[in-house]
């Protein structure tokens, strides 16, 4: 029996935004320093794990709010203001790992909410930790749309700005955005803001092709990640025998049989050394 060797994907892999914060806490913890970190760094539980025997704590919001005198990093999906004002009043040391592309949009949604209060709208995941970074410029006042049913509901009287979180699917974005143009009042005023991040968005037409030229596909992510949901559902679009898994003990036996190619690629939260790792137990599988 001739072993396949998988290929993995070259393009998958971590973001700059969170390759920053990991490398952030990297730096902090080889200090000695004692580092709290407000929410999971990365969505995927074995690069957070491999982070915690470093010495990593991660806490939630409640916590944070008993917490003093003490030093918390900001992972890449940033932050609403009432966490900054928080930390100030607990005399808490902010690492913020907040990425680059989220705090720019950030700031252009509380720009814009500043200067009219007007109907902000955001195409994203309710919930999520970046949207809820979001809405927090407004107020809270932002409707946030996970769905074209969910834009249906909005009043098309009233002026519109849309928004998007940085790693919704560009597709679904122009179709939100044709949906409302065709539907919004004519004294109405309405604009969009693309605001998706292309290094993750350019990922998609990527693992297209990378998907499409191998029999069977493995896509590494962690289930709670956003963008690792938005990049399988592609690769299951293009090669219907793809499967996502968080981790090399997930790799079944059987579907290695009668294959020719194997790809491996992953999430923006998806760490290389754990499709390393899946890539090990290809081998080991075929033994």
């Amino acid at each position: 029996m001739i072993k396949i060797v998988p290929e993995i994907d070259a393009g998958s892999g971590f973001c700059f935004g969170v390759t920053t914060a990991i490398s952030k806490a990297e730096e902090e913890l080889a200090k000695g320093t004692r580092l709290y970190c407000l929410g999971d760094i990365v969505h995927n539980s074995m690069e957070c794990e491999r982070l915690e025997k470093m010495g990593l704590i991660t806490i939630n919001h409640d916590d944070l709010r008993e917490l003093h005198d003490a030093k918390v990093l900001l992972r890449a999906h940033g932050e609403p203001p009432e966490t900054y004002e928080l930390a100030k009043r607990n005399n808490i040391e902010i690492i913020d790992a907040t990425c680059p592309v989220v705090l720019q949009l950030q700031r252009r949604i509380k720009k814009r909410y500043t200067l009219s209060s007007p109907q902000i709208v955001i195409f994203g995941k309710p919930g999520h930790a970046e949207v809820l970074g979001l809405v927090g410029q407004t107020e809270g006042h932002a409707i946030v749309v996970a769905s074209l049913d969910d834009v249906k509901l909005l009043d098309f009287t009233r002026d519109i700005y849309l928004y998007s979180q940085t790693t919704q699917s560009l597709d679904e974005f122009h179709e939100i955005i044709q949906y409302i143009r065709e539907h919004i009042s004519p004294d109405a005023v309405f604009e969009s803001f693309d605001t998706i991040c292309r290094q993750v968005a350019n990922r998609m037409p990527n693992v297209s092709g990378f998907a499409s030229k191998h029999d069977l596909v493995l896509f590494v992510s962690g289930r709670k990640s956003s963008n690792g949901k938005v990049l399988f559902n592609e690769c299951r679009r293009v090669n219907t025998n793809s499967h996502l898994i968080e981790g090399p003990d997930e790799i079944r036996h059987e579907w290695l049989q009668g294959l020719e190619t194997i790809g491996i690629c992953g999430a923006t939260s998806t760490p290389k050394w754990l499709m390393e790792q899946c890539s090990d137990r290809i081998m080991q599988l075929q033994q």
